[in-house]
C-alpha cells in the first residue's frame, strides 16, 4: 500500500509506509482512543522529527482535524479504509466484542431475562392449570372459551383496521424530487454472513445493480471468523473497491444482531442499510431512500422496504409464504403505520439514520427478532418508522421443517420483545401512550396467544359434526357453537386481507391459494410450542436459516469469479 503523505503546508509525498508491516506507535493510537480514530477512518502512525505522520482514509474534515490537534503538527497521507481498520483492530477487539454484545441498555436487552426464573414461573403455571381444571373444570374451561374468543376478535379486529387505513391511505408509491447526486448521503450496507457459501457471489452481483454513486456506498460483509468456508468463499472473489469483509471474533453468543453491532463501529455511511445474504434489492432501492430521507423531518428515523419472493411457485409452501408476506407488508404494516402503531420492523431492507440506531443502543445481541425489538425502541423514543414502496425479493423458506425451525425463532423472539417491554409497564404506557401500548398488547401478545389456544379452537369443529365435544358438559348452552361462527367471521377477514395483498403486489391469481392457509398457519401452532421449549432452554440460540436452497424463478445471470481482489480486508 502506497501512502503518498501530505503536509497540511505542503504536498510533499510521502516514502512507502504499510501500517500491517510497519505497524504504529502505540502510544499514539492510545492517546487519541482506537474508536475514536476508527469512527474518524484515520490512524496516528508514527512521530518523526516532530512531526506525526496520519493516514487516512479520505481527506480529512473538521472533526478529524479536531480529534488528531494534540498531535500537531501532521502530515496527511492517504490509506484505504480497510488497511486502517485492520491496523486498528489489535487495539479494538475485546471491547468491540463486549460492545457488540452488550450496546443495548441492560433494561432494554433480552439478556436480563433469566432462563431459570421463566422455567419456574412456567412450571408454577403448568401446575396451577392443571389442577385448575381438574378441580374447577367448569369455570376454567369457561375462561379458556372466552380467552379463544377474544384472541379471535382481536386478531381479526387488527387485520380489519388494518386493511381498511391502507385502502384509505390512498396509492402506496409516491416519487419524491431525486436529490442531487453531490448531496447524496454516504450509506453503508451491513450483510451478515454465516455459513453463505453459496449465495456470496449471487449477493455481490446483486448489490452491484444498486444504481447508487459508488463513492457514496460502503459494503461490509460481517463474516464470523470461524465460518471459514464463506471467507473462502469470499477469497475467490474480486470485491468492488466500496466493499470489505468484516470478520468477527468468537464471543459468548453468536447471532445476526451481535455481527450487525461489531460491523457498525468503523461504518463511515450516515445511512444505515441492513440487507440478508440472499436479497436482490430494486436497482433504484438507494436513491429512493435517500430522496425520502432528504425530505422528511429529523424525526423519521427509520425506513422498511417491501418483502417479497422470487421463488413463488416453488411448491405449496412457497405460494403461502408469498402470500402471507404479500397480507404484512402491502396491508398490515403500511396500515399499522397510519394507524399510529408501533412498526415491528423486518429483518433486511431496513434503512436508519446512523446517529438514531447509535442513540437507541444498536442491536440488541441476545434477541432473536432483533428486528421487531428495535422498532419498539425507536418508537419509545419517539422517532417513526414509515414503510417506502420499494421491493427486495428474497428465497422463500419452503421446506417443511427449516418453516418450523424459522417461525419457532421468531416467535421466540416476540415473546423476548413482548417479555422486555412489560418489564415496566408504567413506563412502557408514558413513552408509548394508550393508543401505541394496547396496539402493541395485539399485536404481540395477540399473535403469541392465537397459536398458544389454537388447539382448543379447532377442537370446537366437532361440534359442527354433531360429534361430542369433551367440554361440553361445562359450557354454557351454545358457546362452541358460537366459537365457531366467530372463527368462520375471522377466517373471512384473513381471506379478504389475503386477496387485498395479493392484488396490491402485482398477483391476484394468488389470493386462490389463500384457503391453503387454513393449512400453513396450523405448522405455525407447531412452532410456537417449539418457540417456547427454546425460551426456556437456550433462549439466545440463532436457529439459521439456510439459503440457496432455492433459486430464483428467473436466473441471475453471474459471470465466472475474477481473481481476488486487492481491497479485501480480511478483518474489520
Amino acid at each position: 500500500m502506497r501512502a503518498g503523505n501530505r503536509s497540511e503546508s505542503s504536498g510533499r509525498p510521502d516514502p512507502l509506509v504499510c501500517p500491517l508491516t510497519c505497524p504504529p506507535d502505540p502510544r499514539l493510537v492510545r492517546r487519541l482512543g482506537a474508536r475514536a480514530c476508527l469512527a474518524a477512518g484515520l490512524l496516528p502512525w508514527r512521530r518523526a522529527g516532530g512531526t506525526t505522520v496520519i493516514l487516512c482514509a479520505g481527506p480529512p474534515d473538521a472533526a478529524a482535524r479536531a480529534l488528531v490537534a494534540p498531535l500537531r503538527p501532521c502530515h496527511w497521507a492517504p490509506c484505504d479504509a480497510a488497511t486502517i481498520e485492520t491496523a486498528l483492530r489489535p487495539y479494538l477487539d475485546p471491547a468491540r466484542i463486549l460492545r457488540a454484545e452488550t450496546r443495548t441498555a441492560w433494561g432494554h436487552s433480552a439478556r436480563a431475562l433469566d432462563p431459570r426464573l421463566a422455567r419456574g414461573v412456567a412450571a408454577a403455571l403448568a401446575l396451577v392449570g392443571t389442577l385448575t381444571v381438574i378441580l374447577a373444570p367448569g369455570p376454567a374451561l369457561t375462561l379458556l372459551a372466552a380467552l379463544c374468543a377474544l384472541c379471535l376478535l382481536m386478531n381479526a379486529g387488527l387485520k380489519a383496521a388494518a386493511a381498511l387505513a391502507t385502502l384509505r391511505g390512498g396509492p402506496a408509491r409516491t416519487e419524491l424530487p431525486a436529490v442531487p447526486p453531490e448531496q447524496l448521503p454516504l450509506v453503508t450496507l451491513l450483510v451478515p454472513l454465516h455459513r453463505e457459501e453459496r449465495v456470496a457471489e449471487r449477493l455481490l452481483v446483486r448489490l452491484g445493480r444498486l444504481d447508487y454513486p459508488r463513492d457514496r456506498l460502503e459494503l461490509r460483509l460481517a463474516v464470523e471468523a470461524r465460518d471459514t468456508t464463506t471467507l473462502e468463499a469470499l477469497a475467490q472473489i474480486a470485491l468492488p473497491h466500496w466493499a470489505r469483509v468484516v470478520e468477527v471474533p468468537e464471543g459468548r453468543i453468536r447471532t445476526k444482531p451481535r455481527a450487525l453491532n461489531f460491523a457498525l463501529e468503523g461504518a463511515r455511511g450516515t445511512i444505515v442499510a441492513v440487507y440478508d445474504a440472499e436479497d436482490a434489492p430494486a436497482p433504484d432501492q438507494l436513491l429512493r431512500v435517500a430522496a425520502r430521507f432528504a425530505h422528511a423531518d429529523p424525526r423519521l428515523a427509520c425506513l422498511q422496504g417491501v418483502l417479497d419472493f422470487y421463488n413463488p411457485r416453488s411448491n405449496w409452501i412457497a405460494r403461502c409464504f408469498t402470500l402471507e408476506y404479500a397480507m404484512w407488508f402491502r396491508v398490515m404494516l403500511p396500515g399499522l403505520q397510519r394507524l399510529g402503531l408501533v412498526l415491528p420492523l423486518g429483518g433486511t431492507t431496513l434503512f436508519l439514520r446512523r446517529h438514531v440506531i447509535e442513540e437507541v443502543g444498536g442491536w440488541d445481541a441476545h434477541n432473536v427478532t432483533e428486528d421487531a425489538d428495535l422498532g419498539i425502541r425507536l418508537a419509545r423514543r419517539g422517532y417513526r418508522t414509515e414503510v417506502i414502496d420499494t421491493v427486495t425479493r428474497e428465497e422463500a423458506n419452503a421446506r417443511l421443517w427449516p418453516w418450523v425451525r424459522q417461525r419457532s425463532r421468531w416467535l421466540k423472539g416476540y415473546a423476548m420483545c413482548w417479555g422486555v417491554a412489560m418489564r415496566d409497564p408504567g413506563r412502557l404506557w408514558r413513552e408509548l401512550g394508550a393508543k401505541r401500548c394496547l396496539g402493541l398488547q395485539l399485536l404481540f401478545l395477540g399473535t403469541l396467544a392465537q397459536f398458544a389456544l389454537a388447539p382448543m379452537l379447532w377442537s370446537f369443529w366437532l361440534l359442527t359434526f354433531g360429534l361430542p365435544h369433551p367440554a361440553a358438559p361445562w359450557l354454557p348452552p351454545g358457546t362452541g357453537l358460537a366459537l365457531v361462527g366467530l372463527f368462520l367471521g375471522a377466517e373471512m377477514v384473513t381471506l379478504a386481507v389475503a386477496a387485498l395483498g395479493a392484488a396490491r403486489a402485482g398477483r391476484p391469481k394468488l389470493a386462490l391459494w389463500a384457503l391453503a392457509l387454513q393449512v400453513y398457519f396450523p405448522l405455525a401452532t407447531l412452532a410456537f410450542w417449539r418457540a417456547m421449549f427454546e425460551l426456556l432452554l437456550r433462549p439466545f440460540h440463532w436457529d439459521k436459516t439456510r439459503h440457496g436452497v432455492f433459486g430464483p424463478e428467473r436466473p441471475d445471470r453471474v459471470t465466472p469469479p475474477p481473481r481476488p481482489s486487492p481491497h479485501r480486508a480480511s478483518a474489520g
